[in-house]
């Protein structure tokens, strides 16, 4: 289990609050699970530079789950809540209420989700901004330690919005150049996120959005924990997987014509994405700290086949697949040893973006059901391209689902154009990935890393899209029977 950071602890909050704050966040990836706010610390403050209101406190909220064992580490979590501070209530925030109460040495406060409040976020980025002219451009501000990248003068008068709709954490962005990710599940140690775009912005590589900096809070101890990152705002940028629907329903709406025909042709933009993908790869493994590995092949067929069996106690449709499966697997051990390095680890269309001058990648935390140690650990290439393979496979199938008309001729022959648009747009973007024909020992590993991801999303659907399991059961069928 990891650490937890030592740092103020506050009880003089009703818990409940907290409870209560949570439970209606879009971020909290527990709702529905029995928990209890086992404790609140506060990591820093940050005040305005005028020395007005409000103050800002950033919390990290222990939760303890009812439903895990005690010795099972995902029994805690924490999350961060920063808050803005103020001595009268503020109507303009009363969306991002929390709570009222009395703070010791400072009276009564109203306290609002900080990410809420422009004079708020205005905090941040003011201490960012000093960062940059401190030594090592590193500045420790209010129990806080801010980083910045040299390159790039932030923007102190620029107006803080919040991003909407987002899941796991929370997006500001700063005018339309800067954009900060607050992490609001955090563990101690190293964010992949801010490791990888550090490494990547320094190499120079085009197709990162730019890392200006982050802010981490240090322990007495000295362990870690990193809370958000600042970097480049690709305002004008489209999200991969909104494009690839677009290409979708254009096919569906011309019944005569093939995927390579109509207007909205992704295959020129799968290729690119390839592209982008294969030049990330090599980057990372030129200046990653960790450069190149190697596991033994055996091991990873162990992994796959052991959450093939984890799966069919979830999802008893697998059970006539499992053989072929597992004879997959078995092909995997035979191979030599896999070659390992730093990757994206959760890439799909959603984790890109087109921007006018390419494809950028982002969002490189890792899965997120894995742990923070987990994430950490270098992985075959062929994960990532698995994943890029799932996402142009379920595309098609996504929006064929989401058309209602019953006739029975276009239900077919919609199904038909869904196949040819994955396998064309999957078979551009291997092909611009490898550079070419993908050899022999390659195409399995590759085929057994497709398969791992398709039970995995087995899964997945059966707990929350049960109508869907039909796109990545098709998709193992379709390999274990090739």
């Amino acid at each position: 289990m990891t650490t937890e950071p030592s740092a103020t602890l506050i009880d003089h909050v009703d818990p409940q609050v907290f409870v209560t704050y949570v439970e209606k966040t879009r971020w909290f990836g527990g709702k529905g699970r029995p928990f209890t706010v086992s404790a609140v610390r506060r990591l820093g403050e940050l005040t305005p530079a005028s020395g007005a209101e409000p103050r800002v406190a950033l919390h990290l909220v222990e939760l303890t789950y009812a439903d895990v064992a005690a010795d099972d580490p995902h029994r805690v979590e924490h999350y961060q809540v920063p808050l803005a501070f103020y001595a009268e209530p503020e109507t303009r925030l009363d969306h991002a209420f929390v709570g009222w109460w009395e703070e010791p040495g400072r009276g009564w406060v109203h306290a609002y989700d900080a990410l809420h409040d422009r004079a708020a976020m205005a905090c941040w980025l003011d201490a960012f901004a000093a960062a940059a002219g401190a030594p090592d451009g590193a500045l420790a501000a209010g129990g806080l330690l801010f980083h910045r990248i040299p390159g790039h003068a932030v923007d102190t008068t620029a107006t803080a919005t919040l991003f909407t709709g987002e899941q796991s954490n929370s997006s500001v962005s700063f005018g339309e150049d800067a954009l900060m990710k607050v992490f609001r599940k955090v563990t101690p140690g190293i964010n992949p996120d801010v490791r990888v775009h550090d490494v990547l912005t320094r190499a120079g590589s085009e197709h990162v959005a730019a890392l200006y900096g982050w802010v981490e809070y240090v322990s007495p101890d000295g362990d870690v924990t990193q809370l958000a990152m600042l970097q480049q705002f690709l305002r004008t940028a489209t999200d991969g997987w909104d494009i690839a629907l677009t290409s979708v329903r254009n096919l569906f709406a011309e019944a005569d014509l093939h995927a390579g025909e109509v207007g909205g042709d992704f295959a020129g933009e799968s290729s690119r994405l390839g592209e982008a993908l294969r030049e990330v790869h090599d980057a990372l493994a030129e200046h990653f700290p960790t450069g190149r590995g190697s596991t033994p092949a055996a091991a990873v067929a162990a992994t796959m086949s052991a959450r093939l069996d984890a799966a069919l106690t979830v999802v008893p449709d697998l059970a006539s697949y499992a053989d072929g499966l597992h004879a997959l697997y078995a092909s995997v051990a035979s191979l030599p040893d896999v070659e390992v390095q730093q990757i994206h680890g959760d890439l799909h269309l959603g984790q890109t973006l087109r921007t006018a001058l390419g494809w950028k990648i982002v969002d490189f935390e890792g899965e997120p059901a894995k742990t923070l140690a987990e994430r950490s650990l270098p992985d075959s290439r062929w994960r990532d391209v698995a994943g890029m393979l799932r996402s142009l496979d379920y595309a098609p199938h996504v929006v064929e689902r989401t058309r209602s008309d019953d006739d029975i001729d276009e239900l077919n022959q919609r199904h038909v154009r869904a196949y040819e648009w994955a396998h064309r747009n999957r078979n551009h973007f291997l092909v611009a990935y490898a550079g070419g024909e993908v050899g022999p020992d390659e195409r399995v590993l590759l085929d057994a890393y497709v398969a791992d991801k398709a039970v995995y999303e087995c899964v997945y659907e059966k707990r929350n899209r049960p109508t869907w399991i039909s796109i990545p059961l098709e998709a193992i069928a379709r390999i274990v029977t090739t």
